[in-house]
């Protein structure tokens, strides 16, 4: 078959700018969702009297044909025609002469690719989405798991107050229900068909736009042929969660990967998902959780490429496009790829119970909450603040816990209640006073618990 815009053309194409501007080495995978278009759109053109009957039913049966051969790998691909939309209407051509050669009408591959990529953009997104909640009913299973151990929260990564392990994996469960909810708003916007928009300005022929994003499971259709022809919003939002989403993939694996090491003994993570060293023999490496940390590169990477790809593009349709399909592509793989992992990783993982507790005294984690009893009964916030601080450096001098200090020095803190002050010291005393709502109190995380499995059908 002959180039599609060919007959402007005396002579062929160079076989070096052929190679140079191909794009079906890597938009092949869009060939489900172009022979799905390609139906819906025979259907209106057949429904609007621009195609017999019989054509559009040969047509269907034809593109259907074709789709199955490529999922089995017996169809040829050639740089020569370009990309899978080309491939597929030169083959539905050969077979079928005329009859295919009406496909094409009223659409231009402007408006066919950017509906060809919505369509995949639709499905991966429902996918990943249930990829997250999977994720999520690891970290719940976890929080299940972890009872009501204590772990040392931190800010600046300095030890700060406690917090049950179930609320810590309650916090990654929340991050994930803002990516799913962005994700969600995402495919809300992008749900607009741009098929019809043709090249740039629409169709001087009488199609049926509503009937055709019917029949594809569109909300809406868009309402500008220019906006559609000259619009990759929908793929730099999408590539902008997925980055959303490696991030706080990399954050959690950051603190999981120091959470292995000798120095924090928190987790053991099974040998299944570790690797060792060719050198040295009692290496145990958590090479997933850093190959999740890396992969946030490409991820950011993607969206940073998407977003110069668009700098200053005049209106409508240019060519730079073709660079939108490898970034996206590669960021939703490397997610998808990422968020199965972790969520395996996290339902193997265990709690060094031992290691965790026999440090929790460290690090003064009770020191906020003396403050606030002594809030409690009567003393101004600031002095109460000054007044634990001194204790908190005298204990840091001595090597001790603030309960190790004399019985005088709370005492003189709240004449006559000193005892009572002193009482209310320890880790587990100072994560029993939380009471505010979303804290880590443990009846409050038990209600989050249960929220949380009824929510993910757990």
């Amino acid at each position: 078959m002959a180039k599609a815009w060919g007959g402007r053309f005396e002579s062929g194409t160079d076989a070096r700018v052929e190679q140079f501007t191909e794009s079906i080495s890597f938009d092949r995978r869009l060939y489900r969702h172009d022979v799905a278009a390609s139906v819906a759109h025979a259907v209106m053109l057949a429904e609007v009297g621009l195609i017999t009957p019989e054509e559009c039913d040969a047509i269907c049966r034809t593109l259907r044909e074709i789709e199955s051969e490529i999922a089995d790998g017996r169809f040829e691909f050639d740089v020569a025609l370009e990309d899978i939309h080309l491939h597929i209407e030169s083959e539905l051509i050969r077979r079928l002469g005329d009859a295919g050669r009406k496909l094409h009408t009223a659409r231009s591959r402007n408006d066919q690719v950017a509906t060809d990529l919505k369509l995949w953009i639709r499905d991966e997104i429902d996918s990943l989405d249930r990829e997250l909640a999977e994720l999520q009913r690891s970290l719940v299973r976890m929080a299940d798991r972890s009872g009501e151990l204590i772990l040392p929260g931190y800010t600046h990564l300095q030890r700060a107050q406690p917090v049950l392990a179930a609320h810590y994996l309650l916090a990654h469960v929340e991050k994930y229900q803002r990516d799913r909810s962005r994700l969600s708003d995402c495919r809300a916007r992008l749900n607009s068909l741009p098929l019809g928009a043709a090249a740039l300005a629409g169709t001087s022929l009488p199609i049926n736009r509503e009937r055709t994003a019917k029949l594809l499971a569109f909300d809406r259709v868009a309402a500008n042929s220019l906006d559609v022809s000259s619009d990759r919003d929908f793929v730099l939002e999408t590539a902008f969660v997925l980055a959303m989403i490696a991030e706080h993939l990399s954050s959690w694996a950051e603190e999981w990967i120091l959470w292995t090491t000798t120095e924090f003994d928190f987790l053991r993570l099974p040998d299944e998902f570790c690797t060792g060293s060719s050198i040295m023999p009692h290496k145990k490496n958590p090479d997933v959780l850093e190959l999740i940390r890396g992969k946030t590169g490409r991820v950011v990477g993607a969206l940073t490429a998407l977003l110069v790809m668009v700098k200053g593009l005049p209106l409508a349709y240019n060519r730079d496009f073709q660079e939108d399909k490898p970034q996206i592509f590669d960021a939703m793989d490397a997610v998808r790829g990422c968020v199965r992992m972790a969520a395996a990783l996290i339902d193997e993982a265990q709690w060094n119970r031992i290691s965790i507790e026999s440090s929790l005294d460290h690090g003064h984690l009770d020191a906020t909450t003396l403050m606030e009893q002594l809030v409690r009964r009567g003393l101004p916030m600031r002095t109460a603040h000054e007044a634990v601080g001194k204790l908190v450096k005298e204990a840091v001098d001595r090597k001790c816990r603030l309960a190790d200090l004399e019985f005088d020095r709370f005492e003189s803190l709240l004449p006559g209640r000193g005892e009572e002050i002193r009482n209310s010291l320890g880790p587990a005393k100072a994560l029993a006073a939380f009471c505010s709502y979303g804290s880590t109190a443990p009846n409050l995380v038990r209600e989050q618990m249960h929220e949380w499995k009824r929510r993910l059908n757990l």
